[in-house]
């Protein structure tokens, strides 16, 4: 997918260089496009540097006539040339001159000549988010079929706090490549998900629970997504923003986790369990906080609910992928969980082997199906796994119902 990332002038100009990371680990081509005064908040080096491509900042911008010729059309090649533009930040200025067709400079050009699908990432002091231009601007843009990614709320550098803040990076890259996919394979599907830690109280302040991040899961909800399915994430505590277009379901404990999971069952046609659910939970956990003593404590632990098997014997004609977190005998660990579990697919990976599991980028897991056949995919960013764990799902699916 190529895309156009137009910085606009904002102090939040410098979350662009985030954003272009985050499009290009996620397979995205980009050209960066800067305006006048976005250039005084962060160099077109930067840019240049990530990208690996020239920076365009001015509609004329050469000197000599050949290269004035050609940067005079070059608003057209770069429309013509990609699926995406996208304005992070687009400022109240930025706004009004789209909502107007005025094109000034290259980032009015581009958008009037651009035929692509086009997202807006606001971002700019909270009164003139509220002002009835600005929002007459966006209903404007909007009518028109641009995408608008709603500002973040929260303190904003003019010390004010309120709506006006750049949506997350992440959360914005998620967003592109959502609405930009080409891929559409999953259109009609829900798939629940887990993702995550879960949390077993001891006392009011502290609990049982484990390394995981929730990347994977999260990476797995945002493949699916883009793919076009409606995806419901029940996810226990993480630092993550909610990937675009998912239904969050937050929850802490195991016990949480599977009624949520149960609950939302019936409407789910792929389920995917890739949450670390923790084993067990402490019996009686303590009403208020335990004080420290010189004495040795013990606490007595019960077992957690077995999500994945309950799942497993109410599944139904659902398709079941379960994951398995092995630190040896990886296969014959995730053939056996298939079997006792009734999943139809076990996602393994070795979290000790350095550099992949719990907290990493990437992943490098097998894949153990009901079909007999053990798959491994290289390593990878978890985005790049997730994708390929779907794209084995579905043809799994479908020796399946062959079977049947």
């Amino acid at each position: 997918m190529n895309v156009v990332l137009g910085v606009g002038g904002g102090i939040a100009a410098y979350k662009a260089a985030e954003l272009a990371r985050a499009l290009m680990e996620r397979g995205a081509n980009v050209q960066v496009v800067l305006t006048s005064s976005a250039a005084e908040f962060i160099r077109p080096l930067t840019f240049a540097a990530l990208t690996n491509r020239k920076v365009i900042t001015d509609l004329f911008g050469s000197s000599s006539a050949d290269e004035i010729l050609s940067s005079s059309v070059e608003h057209i090649r770069v429309a013509q040339d990609n699926d995406v533009l996208v304005v992070a930040p687009a400022t109240a200025d930025l706004i009004a001159k789209f909502a107007a067709g005025l094109a000034p400079d290259f980032l009015t050009t581009l958008y009037l000549a651009f035929t692509g699908k086009v997202i807006l990432a606001p971002a700019m002091n909270t009164n003139m988010w509220n002002h009835p231009a600005t929002q007459e601007n966006i209903e404007k843009l909007a009518a028109r079929g641009n995408y608008i990614l709603p500002p973040d709320e929260g303190l904003l550098a003019c010390g004010t706090t309120g709506a006006g803040r750049l949506p997350d990076p992440v959360r914005i890259a998620e967003a592109v490549v959502s609405i930009g996919h080409p891929r559409k394979d999953l259109d009609g599907e829900t798939i629940l998900i887990t993702a995550g830690p879960t949390q077993e109280a001891i006392d009011p302040v502290r609990f049982i629970s484990n390394h995981s991040s929730g990347k994977m899961g999260y990476s797995i909800a945002a493949a699916a997504a883009c793919r076009g399915a409606r995806v419901i994430l029940v996810s226990g505590p993480v630092n993550l923003p909610a990937p675009y277009g998912v239904e969050l379901v937050p929850v802490k404990s195991a016990g949480e986790m599977r009624d949520a999971v149960m609950r939302h069952l019936p409407a789910a046609t792929i389920i995917i369990k890739s949450a670390a659910v923790a084993d067990y939970h402490v019996a009686n956990p303590a009403p208020q906080k335990l004080k420290k003593t010189p004495a040795r404590m013990s606490l007595e632990l019960d077992p957690t609910v077995d999500i994945l098997a309950e799942v497993g014997r109410n599944k139904g004609d659902r398709l079941l992928i379960g994951f398995a977190a092995e630190t040896q005998n990886l296969v014959a660990e995730g053939r056996r969980k298939m079997e006792t579990k009734n999943a139809d697919m076990v996602v393994a990976n070795l979290v000790s082997k350095e550099g992949i599991g719990f907290g990493a980028d990437v992943n490098e897991v097998t894949l153990v199906l009901r079909t007999g056949e053990v798959i491994a995919i290289p390593r990878a960013t978890k985005r790049a796994v997730a994708d390929q764990i779907f794209d084995h799902a579905l043809n799994l699916r479908l020796a399946l119902h062959a079977r049947s």
